[in-house]
């Protein structure tokens, strides 16, 4: 079924009329990706003018992104927003970066698209080439692509490009920002054929408003201007996403989150709902209804949006009056999906007919995790990263786009160096854990507090066992869920965890010492490992799962919030080892780091350990340490 452009649907709506936007991301699971849509036909009754598919670094995550859209177009009537001819089902927008992508990733990626039906594009720069990538990209700018995308498809595609409300940063530093010098790239976008312009995300409405200001008048006056705006699930992902897009917060807007409520996952969306819908209005009132539409990056999560779309007066005024039906009156419904490699059926709990059902009602229901629908729409609406329930859609990094250092060539090489030895690769963890240096390439992330608890123990791996740590935590019995270290969730309840450690380890050595070890221990302690060649094995049966964060809470089910997995783990080993890659790729080709990098690659594995005493503080570093 081939869809409108979004073009096209922008110019058939009213002047001033406010509309909204969704992005997701290629869940990194099959049981992700079902999910996914589940919640996707969810969101339909939200009525987004279209949604957005994200796309990996260097294609890293083609193949997902375009099963993705097959499916999604092979499922069309499913996605309906207010008919059943098509004229309104879901409009689906792919993203597309093209720097460090080959051009016949690009022409195959936009052939596909056309294919599909899909007749949107969002044209990308992505991240810059690192030093001797080996990657031949085959353009340098977004600019580049959009007038490829015009050369071979005229007008079948609508474009749509970035901007930057606070400017462009490629590092860290963000002195590199001047958004006034941007809008020179943005006006070429626009004069290349772009038709509308999504921004990043940011918190400060005056930076934007004097970003709208500036593209109105040196720019061009009439292009559609579609703000981005990231819900607040928690506060540790509004402060990190922040940092990664170098956007500023205001210091009125950080007061309104108090020490003593920002483990609270509940009383933090609530604020975060009431500042997106006064930046929604804000927004929408001093630019006189230029700016109408808002573009939301969902992180694959749910009841952030709703709440928001329920509250904003703005946003819902399209949406239909109450009918009789109650959302707990929903019916399941199943369809097969069809997808390159299998067919999944897809089952939930989704509006069988807009004429019968009513949008308020479903919107309410996910929103307040109410009745059947809402449950479905909840079960996950904690996101603690990729060790979390790996059926989840928001399971795994929380940008989507696959393997990447997150850092400039400069900096990574200013805290990381030249490694020569393994000595020097362990010299990096151990630095890390003492916190001289504030990255990893798998975390551009400070180490948590908790860590601290443990950190004497991660040293000794690294340093007398040659041992790599990545995640890990202590194990905590009973912890009151408003402790400064270890609480999260609501005030009143009680969490718990088992420790657990994430080690890169030699080959030889785990199958001489480490798996050995821990079989002396197996009714206390699990393991799952893995190499780069994706080779598995477990001590546990495949359908079995480790819980290692949970929660008991006044009025509500236990929450089990941090989840290990055979599926999740299989993921994570296959992206852990990738960065590998990207980190190998700051050096040439036949130097000794390289070298160094690739031969870990090789001959490492790595190894997720769960203890399972929580009561038992130290016996899983005592266990490994002996």
């Amino acid at each position: 079924m081939s869809q409108l452009k979004i073009k096209d649907r922008l110019e058939a709506i009213q002047p001033s009329t406010p509309f909204m936007s969704l992005e997701f991301f290629p869940p990194k699971t099959e049981s992700g990706i079902s999910n996914l849509l589940n919640r996707m036909t969810r969101l339909s009754a939200l009525s987004p003018l279209f949604i957005t598919l994200t796309w990996g670094a260097g294609g890293s995550t083609k193949d997902k992104t375009l099963g993705l859209l097959e499916m999604i177009q092979n499922n069309a009537a499913a996605f309906n927003v207010n008919g059943e001819d098509g004229k309104d089902a879901l409009c689906t927008c792919m993203h597309l970066t093209c720097t460090n992508t080959p051009l016949e990733v690009i022409d195959e990626a936009l052939a596909r698209a056309k294919q599909y039906g899909v007749r949107n594009i969002l044209a990308l720069r992505g991240d810059k080439p690192l030093a001797d990538d080996g990657t031949e990209g085959h353009f340098k700018y977004a600019v580049d692509l959009v007038r490829y995308i015009k050369q071979q498809y005229g007008d079948f595609f609508s474009i749509g490009v970035a901007a930057y409300p606070e400017g462009h940063c490629d590092g860290a530093d963000s002195s590199e920002q001047d958004m006034v010098a941007d809008l020179v790239y943005l006006k070429e976008k626009i004069d290349a054929g772009a038709d509308f312009v999504i921004t990043q995300l940011f918190y400060d409405v005056e930076k934007f408003l004097q970003f709208e200001a500036l593209v109105r008048e040196r720019v061009s006056s009439s292009v559609e201007i579609i703000p981005g705006l990231m819900p607040i699930n928690t506060f540790q992902l509004f402060h990190r996403a922040a940092k990664l897009s170098h956007a500023s917060i205001p210091e009125q807007m950080l007061a309104q989150f108090p020490e003593d409520i920002q483990n609270d996952d509940d009383k933090v969306k609530e604020i975060g709902v009431k500042i997106m819908r006064a930046m929604i209005e804000e927004i929408y009132t001093k630019t006189q209804g230029r700016v109408r539409g808002f573009h939301f990056y969902t992180l694959n999560l749910e009841k952030a949006v709703a709440k928001i779309v329920e509250d904003c007066s703005l946003l819902n005024r399209h949406i239909e009056q109450p009918a009789e039906a109650s959302a707990d009156q929903q019916q399941p419904r199943s369809f097969p999906l069809n997808h390159s490699s299998s067919n999944i059926l897809l089952t939930d709990s989704v509006n069988t007919s807009a004429s019968t059902q009513s949008k308020v009602q479903e919107i309410l229901a996910i929103s307040t995790g109410t009745g059947t629908l809402g449950r479905d729409a909840t079960w996950d609406d904690f996101p603690n990263g990729r060790f979390g329930d790996s059926r989840s859609p928001a399971y795994g990094e929380i940008d989507g786009y696959g393997p990447s250092l997150k850092l400039t060539h400069t900096k990574a090489l200013e805290l990381w160096g030249t490694p020569q030895t393994l000595q020097d690769i362990s010299s990096v963890f151990v630095k890390y854990l003492e916190a001289t240096i504030d990255a990893i390439p798998w975390s551009e992330l400070p180490l948590s507090s908790e860590t601290a608890f443990i950190q004497e123990y991660l040293i000794q791996l690294n340093l007398n066992k040659g041992w790599f740590s990545l995640a890990s935590q202590p194990a905590v019995n009973c912890c009151p869920s408003q402790d400064k270290i270890f609480g999260w969730g609501p005030h009143g309840g009680y969490v718990f965890q088992k420790s657990f450690v994430e080690l890169f380890i030699p080959k030889s050595d785990f199958q001489t010492i480490v798996q050995p070890r821990l079989e002396t221990q197996a009714e206390r302690v699990s393991y799952y490992v893995g190499d780069s060649h994706s080779q598995f094995s477990s001590s546990l049966d495949s359908k079995s799962s480790n819980a290692v964060t949970w929660g008991v809470f006044p009025d509500r089910e236990v929450l089990q919030t941090t989840i290990i997995e055979e599926e999740s783990f299989k993921a994570w080993c296959d992206e852990a080892f990738a960065i590998w890659k990207e980190w190998g790729k700051l050096y040439p080709a036949q130097s000794q780091s390289r070298k160094l990098i690739d031969g870990i690659i090789e001959d490492y594995v790595l190894c997720t350990v769960v203890w399972h005493d929580f009561t038992d503080l130290d016996g899983l570093w005592e266990l490994l340490l002996r």
